[in-house]
């Protein structure tokens, strides 16, 4: 920690001392708002459409918008022909409008979460300085740009950063018509909370609400959680909005989609971990570290200056626990509110069996607000980081990012496969994670291999995992009846593939990215 410490002071006193002063001109001659677009649209834009759509995530949004565009049915979310249930509409009908708008492209598969990227800035922006003051804003919303996890976010082709300005604004409009005295502001809040289910499902209700209500009893405000917060008449708007969706889709899938979106994509990953290596009490704490940098090293600055850290260590120090709970009623209602918001989700998610490293993304405006509190007095250190910040990330994007998302798609071998293939010609892939990318951009629906024994072992049926392979099998055995066969082998099942006695004559073509492509002679 001293070392981290050290490290600070050296950072603050080899910055130019014309930093401060210059950002300060900037301040004034411009204003808060246009230098914090301008940050923001260079990290969350730059470089989108040079990188490629990536396997294994990405490609799934990607392919199902084009297929329900493909098909005219803008309800039910479809993938290699097969209903998908694995989220909910709104993220694919970004996607549907952007490639309506772009043409199906990477850019256009981008353009939603870097719009929404750019709109969580501003809401930041806003946000901490109601609570505070516009110089507190300003920081916070610098924090939120230039941290590493919002970086990626604002490019990937997930539903995490539309959740993320949902799931916000549900909650900075319960606190504005809370505190303000404005009951309108509820309704925006329900609203926002429908449009975050819409998103990703019931944690767009379930956490703002638990968030909310503890909030409320923290501040022993019982009386509020049924009369004051329009619960009776927000839920129903609640429930109109979301309804929209949920309802045609029971209507016309009934028990199919009730059992896969709930029982399979929110109840089985909240109790059955989808990677067990992952479920480990650190696994949120290192997120949090690696998602704010490079903030995370200002840490050691916090602890020495910072006088609620201060006053954490004075209460523990002399009364404990007890201790520590009168700290907690003397804080201010913004500070309750900003703390059960960031450490409701860490813990929520620290619980859930399955573990992402995006699930906690929502703690991260309160959690820039802190940085704020104490950064705010530091003006060069904050000019540095973030010049350093905006700086670091054109170079990824542009030379680390654009290759390796390039390696992670089937791209390459999409097109390989394109110059190759005819009508007549059966394309398939053999070991490693299934290539979605390749179907996306070569239109071909490639068949999963498996000996025919194993097959029956793989299909989605039921509450498991299976579920996710939604693509098209094919036995082995039956590869004999194809006249020509475009064949796909991951680099690290080659071994086992010459291995394997899988019939044919089979002759390396070439490589592409991680795929090496064979063809039956």
């Amino acid at each position: 920690m001293e070392c981290l410490h050290r490290s600070e002071e050296r950072l603050l006193n080899a910055a130019p001392a014309v930093a401060p002063n210059l950002l300060q001109r900037l301040l004034d001659d411009i204003g808060y708002v246009p230098i914090l677009l301008a940050a923001a649209v260079l990290v969350c834009f730059t470089g989108n459409a040079l990188i490629k759509i990536t396997d294994p995530v990405e490609s799934n949004y990607a392919l199902t918008a084009m297929e329900m565009l493909q098909s005219g049915d803008y309800v039910s979310p479809r993938i290699f022909g097969n209903y998908w249930y694995d989220k909910p509409v709104l993220f694919y009908w970004e996607i549907m409008a952007a490639f309506s708008l772009f043409g199906t492209t990477e850019f256009a598969a981008r353009f939603f979460p870097s719009v929404f990227g750019l709109i969580g800035v501003v809401m930041a922006y806003g946000f901490a300085s109601r609570l505070y003051d516009k110089k507190t804003g300003f920081v916070a919303a610098l924090v939120l740009v230039t941290s590493l996890e919002y970086f990626y976010l604002s490019h990937a082709v997930i539903t995490d950063m539309t959740l993320f300005v949902f799931f916000s604004a549900t909650l900075m409009l319960f606190y504005l018509a809370y505190s303000e005295g404005r009951p309108r502001l509820y309704y925006g809040a329900y609203a926002c909370a429908a449009l975050a289910v819409l998103t990703k499902g019931p944690v767009g209700l379930v956490l703002p609400g638990l968030i909310i209500v503890l909030f409320l009893l923290w501040r022993r405000d019982f009386k509020s959680i049924f009369l004051h917060i329009k619960l009776g008449s927000g839920l129903l708007l609640f429930f109109v909005i979301a309804g929209l969706w949920y309802v045609p889709m029971y209507v016309m899938h009934g028990g199919d989609f009730i059992s896969q979106f709930i029982g399979v994509h929110n109840v089985l990953r909240a109790t059955v971990s989808e990677h067990p290596r992952d479920n480990v009490w650190y696994y949120y704490t290192a997120v949090f570290l690696l998602g704010f940098f490079p903030w995370v090293f200002t840490l050691p600055l916090a602890a020495k200056k910072y006088k609620p850290v201060h006053k954490l260590r004075a209460c523990l120090r002399t009364g404990g626990f007890a201790g520590l709970r009168r700290m907690a009623d003397s804080l201010s209602m913004k500070e309750q509110f900003l703390v059960t918001w960031a450490v409701v989700v860490f813990v929520f998610y620290q619980c859930m069996a399955t573990k992402y490293m995006t699930y906690t993304f929502p703690y991260m405006i309160p959690v820039a607000i802190a940085f704020a509190a104490y950064l705010r007095h530091h003006k060069r250190l904050v000019a540095v980081l973030t010049t350093v910040g905006v700086t670091f990330y054109l170079i990824v994007t542009l030379f680390v990012a654009v290759p390796l998302c390039r390696e992670a798609s089937a791209y390459d071998a999409a097109q390989a496969v394109q110059r190759m293939a005819d009508g007549r010609t059966c394309v398939a892939v053999y070991g490693g994670r299934y290539p979605v990318s390749l179907a996306y951009y070569s239109g071909y629906d490639a068949k999963r291999l498996k000996w025919a024994d194993e097959i029956e072992d793989s299909l989605p049926g039921g509450i498991n995992w299976n579920a996710k392979n939604i693509m098209p099998f094919m036995a082995i055995e039956d590869l004999a009846q194809h006249d020509h066969v475009v064949l796909l082998v991951h680099e690290n099942e080659d071994a086992n593939f010459h291995k394997a006695g899988i019939p044919g004559d089979w002759v390396g073509v070439k490589k592409a990215g991680r795929w090496l492509i064979y063809e039956n002679q």
